[in-house]
């Protein structure tokens, strides 16, 4: 008598037993299961997962491998393909007609924490996972992101829209493309919210799936303006681990909830040697908030920034470069369990 063969049900069947480890239901009520085909004892499937840095990929690889062997009889090959599908915070769009699905604010309580070279080690990560990233360097009196980029100048205008240049898989947009090197702006609110409404307007971004906003530090104007121009998703603090930063730490985060902008988390930057170490860690937890990253302090995250090669894209296995990924991994993870649980609210 001849075997029967695997049949999608039981196939499905079984994979309701894996849980989405950071969203807690399992990959078939999440619709995460796509594309089952089936040939005779060996089965092949899709999950389509919601970030393309999902930092858990390999267990819910191998749970769901576990899964099929166990309870589905017989079964030989199987073969997992991956992709993934950033879920929209559906409020940009409400708000801005652009096809951008989240929008991530790096901020700090002041100045010289590297909070800059966080945000383009974070964009460039991410893109290096496969998402479609956009960095805004919104630090209108300080803009650093050309330099950490090692870009100079925007291609030519679409029309009447400004397009912003692309370098390492990141399209990038600041103020200092805009102004000269040494000129100082002194500007008041008013003209702060016009340029950063057109910085974040009137730019052919095209689809992202994250567009990173640095923000200058402190909680002043600009803070404000970017919360009143578009819904941020979230908001990152970096701080470095001495007394004084994480007491502005503090203060970073609570600037963001008193502008309605969920705090994804802190990164400690700078981490180790003579600043010490934790003290972002321990913000976090008096501020009943994530503690993404611990940066450690490098003197090669320096160097790298004066040449404009951000540290995740070099080929030196730097401690620096992994906490970085890291960070790019916690930070999309983030974004998806938020997105599911506001999605859940029916935002």
């Amino acid at each position: 008598m001849p075997d029967p063969t695997v049949t999608e049900k039981q196939v499905l069947d079984a994979l309701r037993t894996v849980q989405e480890p950071e969203l807690h239901r399992d990959l078939v009520s999440l619709d995460f299961i796509q594309d089952i085909r089936i040939n005779g004892r060996d089965v092949s499937f899709s999950v389509t997962l919601t970030t393309p840095a999902c930092p858990l990929k390999d267990q819910i690889k191998d749970e769901s491998e576990k899964a099929i062997r166990d309870l589905v009889p017989g079964v030989q090959r199987i073969d997992i393909a991956f992709n993934a599908r950033v879920r929209a915070d559906k409020r940009i769009q409400d708000k801005i007609n652009l096809p951008i699905k989240t929008i991530v604010a790096v901020g700090s309580g002041k100045g010289g924490v590297g909070k800059s070279t966080v945000s383009v080690n974070l964009a460039v990560g991410l893109a290096q996972y496969g998402a479609k990233v956009g960095l805004l360097d919104a630090d209108i009196y300080g803009p650093n992101i050309p330099t950490l980029m090692g870009v100079q100048e925007l291609p030519p205008p679409d029309g009447e829209k400004m397009v912003p240049v692309l370098a390492y898989g990141v399209r990038v947009m600041s103020m200092g493309f805009l102004v000269g090197a040494e000129e100082a702006l002194v500007w008041r609110g008013p003209m702060i919210h016009s340029a950063l409404r057109q910085l974040l307007t009137e730019v052919v971004w095209g689809e992202l799936d994250y567009l990173i906003v640095d923000l200058p530090p402190g909680t002043g104007d600009a803070q404000l303006s970017v919360a009143q121009l578009v819904p941020l998703t979230g908001g990152i603090v970096v701080t470095t681990p001495q007394l004084l930063s994480v007491s502005d730490a503090r203060r970073g985060v609570t600037a963001f909830r008193k502008l309605g902008v969920p705090v994804l988390g802190i990164v400690e930057n700078m981490s180790g040697d003579i600043f010490g170490r934790g003290g972002g860690e321990r913000a976090a937890a008096e501020m009943g908030v994530p503690f993404l990253a611990r940066i450690p302090l490098d003197a090669r995250v320096s160097e790298l920034g004066d040449e404009g090669r951000p540290p995740v894209t070099v080929e030196e296995e730097l401690e620096s470069k992994l906490a970085f990924l890291g960070l790019a991994r916690s930070v999309a993870a983030a974004i998806s369990v938020h997105q599911f649980q506001e999605d859940g609210k029916g935002r």
